[in-house]
């Protein structure tokens, strides 16, 4: 048996990344555990085309009709529910990850659009939500017109 020193400086960092491995590990197992859209988690792209701000939500085996949005100045919530389906025992299962049950998410849109002219369509468990922008923050189109200006006057 041989003769080490010790070295205090080892151990701390053995523990170090000992707790490191422990956070990882609950973050993760936190993350893969939690149903996907409950309360916060429902995956959602928004970008701006000239005219629109477009909302984009991924909601697989949700219905149309259970899924209620609504617009309240600068805040989208995009609200629903899931039913499960309830034709295999418990106890038959091998692993259980698809979730169920009421979800909710609600996206602050950084410029002012116009609520009353929004569009949804729901395609393919992917809901669009198109947002008119507000006429004021419309990119304005300037014209130029053929002439010489010479002290405020066109000559």
């Amino acid at each position: 048996m041989a003769i080490v020193r010790w070295d205090p400086f080892r151990e701390m960092v053995t523990l170090r990344d000992t707790f490191d491995r422990l956070w990882d590990d609950s973050m993760v197992r936190q993350y893969l555990s939690r149903p996907l859209m409950d309360g916060g988690y429902m995956p959602i792209d928004v970008y701006q085309t000239d005219d629109d701000v477009v909302l984009k939500a991924t909601m697989p085996g949700v219905k149309p009709e259970e899924v209620d949005i609504s617009i309240t100045g600068d805040t989208v919530t995009i609200k629903g529910e899931q039913k499960a389906e309830e034709e295999t025992k418990e106890e038959n299962y091998f692993y259980r990850e698809r979730r169920y049950g009421t979800f909710s998410r609600s996206i602050q849109i950084p410029v002012q659009v116009q609520g009353e002219k929004a569009e949804a369509s729901f395609e393919n468990g992917v809901l669009t939500l198109k947002l008119a922008k507000a006429e004021e923050i419309k990119p304005k189109q300037i014209k130029i017109k053929p002439g010489k200006m010479i002290d405020g006057e066109k000559k």
